[in-house]
């Protein structure tokens, strides 16, 4: 079996253990890291609650030139349109001053929605599990603590039926290799993440290293191991993989939506979903 005891990413108490911490941030991503948090304060000013980063490079495994970089920022009141787009002329500035990043997200959010009833196991899960602090109060700390169950797993990830209309949209409007690169990547991530959270469970631990989740969901659906493997890949190493695509939205998106509803359930509807 892949991974065992504290290896697991839980604790004594088989909780979750938070990922990432600032000291782990390597020595060539530390100028992007002090940028970025001067830069959300400057522009989020008394409005700002907290700013976290996650992913990669928290976690002390980014690849210069080649890794992202992922925020999180927590306002005190719900964002607007004007705070969107502030968000993303400072991911813009960001990845144009710094090569050692290809491109990086600020993801906006209000605390009243980190901390709802409707995203406990989803986005505040996230923030408490998957966000390393970088400015601000940590809202973790009016969070629970998270195990490794079924309910987790509906309300992370057992949405994946609601992407497919628009990742076949995306797919089909896609006009040059840059934008296929890009959805080969997301699609990908997705699949591994979602295939892993259908077996996590059962395999009762938590991991983000996409090869890793392939390999826990292979122990489970051998007959579909290989397809998640190449996923996995394909989301560190996106082509312009238009073949890729079609497999994914012919065969594993779709057999992976209805055996995650099957055993998990569907997550809870969010406002304006259909």
């Amino acid at each position: 079996m892949v991974g065992s005891g504290r290896s697991r990413g839980l604790d004594r108490q088989g909780f979750i253990e938070r990922e990432g911490a600032l000291g782990r941030v390597s020595e060539g991503f530390r100028p992007v890291v002090a940028a970025a948090r001067e830069r959300v304060l400057n522009v989020f000013g008394p409005q700002l609650h907290s700013a976290y980063l996650y992913g990669s490079i928290p976690r002390g495994t980014a690849r210069p030139g080649r890794s992202d970089l992922d925020l999180l920022v927590a306002l005190r009141g719900e964002p607007t349109e004007a705070d969107r787009a502030a968000a993303r002329a400072l991911d813009e500035a960001l990845d144009k001053e710094f090569p050692q990043i290809d491109g990086g997200g600020t993801l906006l959010v209000g605390r009243a929605q980190v901390l709802s009833d409707l995203e406990r196991y989803d986005l505040g899960w996230f923030v408490a599990c998957l966000c390393t602090p970088l400015l601000g109060e940590d809202l973790a700390e009016e969070l629970p603590r998270y195990r490794p169950t079924s309910l987790l797993a509906r309300e992370t990830n057992g949405d994946l039926a609601l992407a497919l209309p628009r990742w076949r949209q995306r797919v089909a409007e896609a006009t040059d290799d840059n934008a296929l690169r890009t959805l080969v990547r997301g699609c990908s991530r997705r699949l591994v993440r979602t295939g892993f959270t259908l077996v996590m469970p059962r395999w009762n631990g938590w991991t983000s290293d996409l090869h890793e989740m392939a390999e826990v969901f292979g122990e489970y659906y051998p007959e579909r191991a290989a397809q998640l493997r190449d996923a996995a890949v394909a989301g560190y190493e996106p082509g312009p993989r238009a073949d890729l695509l079609r497999s994914y939205l012919d065969d594993l998106a779709p057999w992976l939506a209805e055996e995650y509803a099957r055993v998990h359930g569907v997550k809870a509807p969010r406002p304006g979903e259909q």
